[in-house]
């Protein structure tokens, strides 16, 4: 082990300052900022793959403005997908995400951080806990709860639901990988 100290700008990750970015970055840069209108997060670090940055920018992009989940729901499966993997950052961020944008109840995301069980009385924020809940735990969705949930939220939503579950397990494996802190800046960029 060498002295040499592995942290940069956003936990191990050395951002490129924008004026010194390659052409490549700073395109995906411009991508990113165009469609979420800043450069959050892990977006940060998917940045040193241009091209498979701005594959995976739409799918986020399409969370925020087109996905048949309310933003309560999308918070309700991030904040648990983020307990799962335990991770500290995206914990912290959708914490307060949660509780601001998603409008729930903070001791519910709070419960759903630390993995305690939690109840929702709109039943469309239930089922979507019960089923990101049975998958993030590695369970099976029995079929009583999959006829729950198809009624509820339909195929749509199911398919919505399993597909947050793997885009969020990607910005945990992401943020994992690049040790980021809780308490990261994710400023360092922004002109």
């Amino acid at each position: 082990m060498s002295d040499q100290n592995d942290f940069g700008t956003f936990g191990r990750y050395r951002e490129t300052p924008l004026a010194n970015m390659p052409a490549d970055v700073r395109d995906a840069y411009e991508f990113t900022k165009g469609l979420r209108g800043l450069v959050p997060g892990p977006h940060r670090i998917w940045l040193a793959n241009p091209t498979l940055s701005r594959t995976i920018v739409p799918t986020g992009q399409y969370y925020q403005k087109h996905s048949t989940l309310t933003k309560s729901e999308i918070e309700i499966a991030t904040n648990l997908v983020n307990a799962r993997w335990r991770s500290a950052y995206a914990s912290y961020e959708h914490e307060k995400i949660g509780e601001t944008q998603g409008h729930l109840d903070p001791i519910k995301v709070q419960r759903m951080i630390a993995g305690l069980p939690v109840s929702f009385v709109d039943p469309r924020e239930e089922i979507v806990y019960e089923v990101v809940y049975a998958l993030v735990q590695q369970r099976p969705v029995s079929l009583g709860l999959y006829r729950r949930a198809k009624e509820l939220i339909g195929d749509a939503g199911l398919v919505d639901v399993a597909v947050l579950i793997g885009w969020f397990t990607m910005v945990c494996m992401t943020l994992a990988a690049f040790d980021v802190p809780a308490d990261a800046d994710a400023t360092a960029l922004d002109p």
